[in-house]
């Protein structure tokens, strides 16, 4: 079997547990996001990410309000957008330097990272949240500071997940070729894109799920039964 020489990894539902993205991370953008958006409206990069929200909903000429409440919409239903990420990203960097939350991760992730760290793998996140957010995710850790463990990072302005197109863009950034790459995600859809460009592929089904009896990818609890 072809030689693993760098893993990319997702994170809500992989490395961490959807439940803090979703019932802390959320609410606490969205709790603030008026007022930030009030308070860095003159911001350049504040103001490129609403252009950036406004032009994806097709809004030729918005008031402040507006873009704020249909922001607010968004997270409800948690849409993939660029641009909403790297705001939420702005927003979350403030809790986390403040100390009002740390970012969890499964038990086995930390020590399992490091381990294939030390073997001398490389390490990559891809994820629907932005790369800022990504960074701070890891950094401000359950586990510690983990941000030194990986080697890159890709967000959907590399593409959406579920599009093959996606990684064949991230082999090319990591400059390896897809058999050499393994990706670990618990979204079934983004497992069959990566594989599609040529990936390994590991799907986590995390307790109390269950693998079917005949998965698509191979299907692991956790990241320990994970043998690249």
């Amino acid at each position: 079997m072809t030689a693993i020489r760098a893993i990319v990894t997702d994170i809500e539902g992989t490395t961490s547990s959807i439940s803090f993205v979703k019932d802390v991370l959320f609410p606490y953008a969205r709790k603030r996001l008026p007022a930030f958006v009030e308070t860095h409206v003159d911001t350049p990069e504040v103001q490129h990410w609403l252009h950036e929200a406004a032009k994806e909903a097709g809004l030729v000429e918005a008031g402040r309000q507006e873009v704020i409440e249909m922001l607010l919409r968004w997270i409800d239903e948690d849409r993939k957008s660029t641009a909403l990420k790297a705001l939420q990203g702005m927003i979350w960097k403030d809790g986390y330097e403040g100390g009002e939350y740390r970012a969890h991760v499964y038990p086995e992730v930390a020590a399992r990272l490091r381990a294939w760290r030390g073997d001398g793998l490389r390490l990559y996140v891809y994820s629907s949240g932005s790369v800022a957010a990504q960074k701070l995710f890891f950094q401000y850790s359950e586990a510690g500071d983990l941000t030194p463990l990986f080697a890159g990072y890709f967000d959907t302005e590399t593409g959406p997940k579920r599009e093959r197109a996606s990684y064949e863009k991230i082999a090319q950034a990591i400059g390896e070729l897809p058999e050499h790459l393994l990706f670990l995600s618990d979204i079934v859809e983004e497992l069959d894109a990566a594989k599609g460009a040529g990936f390994r592929t590991a799907w986590l089904l995390r307790a109390p799920l269950q693998a079917p009896a005949e998965p698509r990818h191979p299907a692991h609890a956790d990241f320990d039964t994970i043998s690249p």
